[in-house]
């Protein structure tokens, strides 16, 4: 039995005896969604014309358990999230509610205009998100982690994408960057990390009020890590990119937001907008890797289109700290600019 069909006879067997026992009417069924793992979604419409969210997540390929860990936790925190309904881990399908279907990234892109309205709202719920926090509840961002997620970069984005092998020296100033990188991330206060926290994972949703709020998707890889993690992946995204005075604004509010809940950010702003960067760039590096890894090993092509946006994101950072400085002469023998920058190893 195909994936598909297995999809649709669980929806018969265990969605319809719940949402239409009275009824011939069939509750249809349409793709919604996709990310960069196996998981798929559909959307779920049921005869009086309500709808749900079914996810596909192939047992074998992916483990749903912390999926519904963390929706609790979002739930407990306050926050909006598909609610788990239905939960089949031996089978790998979840029945959730259903945000909408207007995402942040859509209503960025369409209306720029409201870029300062929808992202206020975001900093007050990482911020509520954040005072949730508990040690020992989610797995620790750990040094063996970051790291990890760093070796992505040389083994995907330079020896695989670029095709090239690096120097025994250009090595060590990668090793050396990477200690950096990880040292930064460690030394910072640790909260609850979502690890995606960005503008195609946020769903544009009303409270009561009738005012914006984002709904809040794809936590299921959430970590106890350092405290700028989520910020930066909301103001240095994947698919949409800022000026520096807005972004620079924007991170002033949350740092003001988070002061003033008494979470533990640093007391100096440029104390905490260098440990936001570095933050950054760790992710900047990772997901060169993950972008390349999704097309050359998992045949998801869409996703190189953006890895000059990254490697833009990591060049300005390393330009602005002498630490980095090795960093940006790597980008420039890779990318073949060393005589424009008189530059080289």
């Amino acid at each position: 039995m195909s994936r598909d069909q297995q999809l649709q006879e669980w929806v018969s067997q265990r969605v319809a005896p719940l949402h239409a026992p009275h009824t011939a009417c069939e509750i249809g069924i349409a793709p919604a969604s996709a990310d960069a793992s196996f998981r798929r979604y559909f959307r779920l419409t049921l005869p009086d014309g309500d709808t749900r969210i079914l996810m596909d997540a192939p047992p074998d390929k992916e483990d749903s358990q912390p999926f519904v860990k963390v929706a609790g936790l979002f739930a407990n925190a306050g926050i909006t999230a598909p609610r788990v309904e239905m939960a089949d881990f031996d089978n790998g399908f979840l029945l959730l509610s259903d945000l909408g279907r207007t995402g942040y990234l859509a209503a960025l892109q369409s209306e720029p205009a409201l870029a300062d309205r929808l992202m206020r709202p975001a900093l007050d719920v990482l911020v509520r998100w954040q005072q949730a926090s508990r040690p020992d509840v989610l797995p620790p961002y750990d040094a063996d982690l970051l790291l990890r997620e760093l070796q992505l970069f040389p083994e995907w984005y330079v020896g695989r994408h670029l095709e090239r092998a690096l120097t025994l020296e250009q090595q060590r100033a990668l090793d050396k960057t990477f200690r950096l990188l990880v040292d930064s991330a460690l030394a910072q206060p640790r909260v609850f990390v979502h690890r995606d926290f960005m503008p195609r994972n946020l769903m544009v949703t009303e409270c009561a009020e009738k005012t914006l709020t984002p709904g809040v998707l794809d936590f299921q890889d959430a970590v106890y890590g350092p405290i700028t993690y989520d910020v930066v992946s909301l103001f240095r995204d994947a698919f949409i990119s800022w000026e520096e005075e807005q972004e620079l604004d924007w991170v002033v509010r949350y740092w003001e937001k988070a002061r003033a809940a008494g979470l533990p950010v640093h007391a100096d702003f440029g104390d905490f907008w260098q440990a936001y960067e570095w933050m950054g760039l760790q992710r900047h590096l990772k997901v060169l890797g993950i972008f390349c890894r999704l097309k050359y090993r998992d045949g998801k092509e869409n996703y190189i289109v953006d890895l000059p946006r990254f490697v833009n994101y990591a060049r300005k950072t390393a330009a602005r700290y002498n630490a980095l400085k090795p960093l940006l002469v790597l980008f420039d023998a890779l990318e073949n600019k060393s005589a424009e920058t008189g530059l080289s190893f």
